[in-house]
């Protein structure tokens, strides 16, 4: 089965893990989502920035679950980064009632690779 990220709206999370490879999400329904980039050789991919508080998301219902995509082209207020060959910003924006989430993943590579982001139901 495909699994997008939108597929986290309407669910309420429990639990999110993180570090600059993977987050983890967790919902009240006991499914586990993981965000990640599946690594091939010479690329990087990993979460540049998480602007605002997880502990938002938790226990209230996904009112907002949306990816943005910018390929090879820095978004506006991001600086432009040394050695820019191929690169993407992805930026995943999570909202409740009580808060919203925005994770920025950043990716580069020679322009052979893939530098997106992947989403898949672990659990």
């Amino acid at each position: 089965m495909d699994t997008k990220f939108e597929d986290l709206l309407g669910k309420t999370l429990v639990e999110i893990k993180s570090d600059h490879e993977n987050i983890w999400f967790k919902t009240g329904d006991g499914e586990v989502y993981r965000q990640f980039h599946s690594q091939d050789c010479c690329e990087g991919v990993e979460v540049e920035d998480v602007i605002g508080n997880f502990d938002d998301l938790i226990g209230s219902p996904i009112l907002l679950a949306e990816e943005i995509i910018h390929e090879n082209e820095n978004p506006n207020g991001i600086p432009v980064k040394e050695y820019q060959d191929s690169f993407t910003w992805t930026f995943y924006k999570l909202a409740t009632n009580k808060g919203c989430v925005t994770i920025r993943w950043y990716g580069e590579s020679n322009g052979y690779y893939s530098e997106s982001v992947d989403f898949e139901k672990v659990e």
